[in-house]
């Protein structure tokens, strides 16, 4: 059952935030849903927008100023919080980079966590609440994500791109098996075996796939990024898009640092990006 939390009238649509049980969390869960003016005459195109580390389902739309553009082109937004909340795990709350706010949007598989963090799944739960609650067109959704957020738009539409036919991200985590925050996360969530880990790496996975999105992949990366060098690792995903003949638009700008004042400067890009390739008429 959705209980609606909010509603406020942005742009000549509404934005909306709804709590409801999730089956796959075992937990109330909080998501945020902007609807477009054109959805209240039919069914629109629909784009996930996944928060990094730190976020909830309120900081992408707050922050990332996409409603102005999605209102003119009719794309709904949808937001998912980045982890379960309440779940009263030890540990879960001591640092910003696991646990609370760090779900890293994957299933685990060791003891406390396997209980409740299943974000991978809450995501695809989410999604078909979705279809049948919302007006969306049901084949006319993409996803985009920033940072953790961004690894998860990778992976859930290298692993599913039947459902999510377009694909973005801002300075995405690209191979966590690599890097510190993906080591730390994916130690205590999927256990030391790291063949399970290479599910949830999107460079790994484009290297065993063949052109999954034929029009195209847009990611862009701020080079004043601090995460850069040691935890964002674009070029490995750079890398498997070449192998996999996968066209990629991976655009590197100066001066941009990981926050969402980058987001905002290019966020009307991606909007337009997953808008022409869901099948809208561009304005």
């Amino acid at each position: 059952m959705l209980e609606l939390t909010s509603e406020n009238a942005c742009f000549g649509g509404v934005q909306k935030s709804y709590t409801h049980h999730s089956e796959e969390i075992g937990l109330p869960m909080r998501f945020s849903v902007f609807l477009p003016p054109q959805a209240q005459e039919g069914n629109v195109p629909a784009l996930f927008c996944l928060a990094g580390l730190t976020c909830t389902e309120e900081t992408f739309m707050i922050k990332a100023g996409a409603q102005r553009i999605a209102a003119q082109q009719g794309l709904m937004l949808i937001a998912p919080d980045t982890s379960p909340r309440d779940a009263k795990l030890p540990g879960e709350a001591d640092s910003w980079d696991f646990g609370v706010g760090a779900g890293f949007y994957l299933d685990a598989t060791e003891a406390p966590w396997n209980k409740h963090y299943r974000m991978y799944s809450y995501v695809l739960e989410l999604y078909d609440l979705i279809v049948r609650k919302f007006p969306v067109l049901p084949y006319g959704i993409g996803i985009t994500g920033h940072s953790m957020g961004g690894h998860g738009a990778l992976v859930l539409a290298l692993r599913n791109p039947a459902l999510f036919k377009t694909v973005s991200a801002f300075a995405p985590i690209c191979a966590p098996s690599q890097c510190p925050w993906g080591v730390k996360a994916f130690s205590a969530y999927l256990g030391s075996e790291k063949e399970s880990w290479q599910q949830y790496d999107a460079s790994a996975l484009m290297e065993q796939r063949h052109a999954p999105f034929p029009s195209g992949i847009l990611i862009d990366q701020g080079l004043s990024d601090k995460f850069l060098l040691d935890q964002l690792f674009p070029q490995a995903f750079e890398a498997a898009c070449k192998k996999a003949q996968q066209p990629l638009e991976l655009r590197r700008h100066a001066d941009y640092d990981h926050g969402y004042y980058f987001i905002s400067t290019f966020v009307e890009e991606h909007i337009r990006f997953h808008h022409r390739n869901l099948g809208g008429i561009a304005r």
